[in-house]
């Protein structure tokens, strides 16, 4: 599947492409599960190239699950036939297809107790929480900490990951999705359509927000002083907080992080979970938000192949 930019709004269209092949110190990885943002339309590596000038027929979706299919010259730690998950760049031609081309560092090997279709959930969502909560804002046991779209698939992980580093979590989701934040470990959960989130709760050492726009803007007079706020909203560096500046942050592929994450899959420390699993003939209905059956947390998934 790739990326129509001629009609009014990006849509994806099948495509018959070449199979890619690792150039020196790259992978072939064959796709079993791609995991879907479906933003990634609109984003810059997806209709510019990276020296500015412009993209098209981009093949979407950058977090993966599948099989070791080749080896490029020179390039160390994974196997033909092992299995993996992870990453590739934003501006290479991406997983929503058969085969796709990834490095060795932005990948690793897939959580043994998982299904591919559940591994490829975890990669973005799991990162983006790590380096925002731990490495970013750097949240310490006992800290009061507010995260917004609790049950998005960052979300789901930031609660956990703030929850099992010690921190008081104060979760903002919808009604239907309360219980399940709670459950993820959320000591405070707040219907952000019933109330506003600054009459629920006092004030917080962390705000990590999934959200943006009111909600992002609305939350730098939560933060205690000395307070830190981390977003993953494009517009994050809007408010006139001084702060803002430093506040929105991209997800960097490592391999360690990702080796982390699957030892905690495999232990049950950590949990994902899948919106829905739609075939890949059924893509460009994923990307548009057109799946019957979803749930309302975790994260849509393409089958490629099983």
């Amino acid at each position: 599947m790739r990326v129509n930019n001629s009609t009014p709004g990006p849509v994806l269209v099948p495509a018959d492409l070449p199979q890619p092949q690792p150039a020196e110190g790259e992978l072939l990885i064959r796709v079993c599960a791609v995991g879907v943002t479906p933003t990634e339309l609109l984003w810059y590596p997806t209709t510019q190239t990276k020296d500015g000038t412009p993209r098209k027929g981009a093949v979407p979706g950058h977090e993966f699950s599948g099989v070791v299919a080749g080896l490029g010259k020179n390039t160390n730690g994974f196997d033909l036939g092992q299995e993996v998950y992870g990453f590739n760049d934003w501006f290479a031609d991406g997983a929503t297809a058969e085969f796709c081309v990834t490095i060795p560092e932005s990948i690793a090997p897939k959580p043994a107790t998982l299904s591919h279709e559940a591994a490829a959930t975890v990669p973005i969502g799991a990162l983006t929480a790590w380096q925002g909560l731990l490495e970013r804002a750097k949240i310490q046991r006992g800290e009061r900490v507010l995260i917004h779209g609790a049950a998005g698939s960052v979300g789901i992980f930031a609660v956990q990951l703030a929850h099992l580093h010690g921190a008081h979590v104060i979760a903002t989701a919808s009604s239907a999705n309360l219980n399940f934040v709670a459950e993820l470990g959320a000591n405070e959960v707040i219907d952000y359509r019933a109330s506003r989130f600054e009459d629920r709760t006092q004030k917080v050492d962390v705000v990590f927000d999934g959200v943006g726009g009111e909600t992002l803007d609305r939350s730098w007079s939560m933060l205690k002083p000395g307070g830190r706020l981390v977003t993953i909203a494009a517009e994050g560096g809007s408010h006139p907080d001084p702060r803002s500046k430093d506040a929105f942050f991209i997800i960097e592929p490592k391999q360690k992080q990702l080796v982390e994450v699957a030892k905690m899959l495999d232990a049950g420390t950590l949990k994902t979970y899948i919106k829905a699993v739609v075939p890949l003939a059924d893509a460009s209905n994923a990307y548009s938000g057109a799946v019957p059956n979803q749930r309302g947390y975790g994260k849509l998934v393409i089958a490629v192949d099983g």
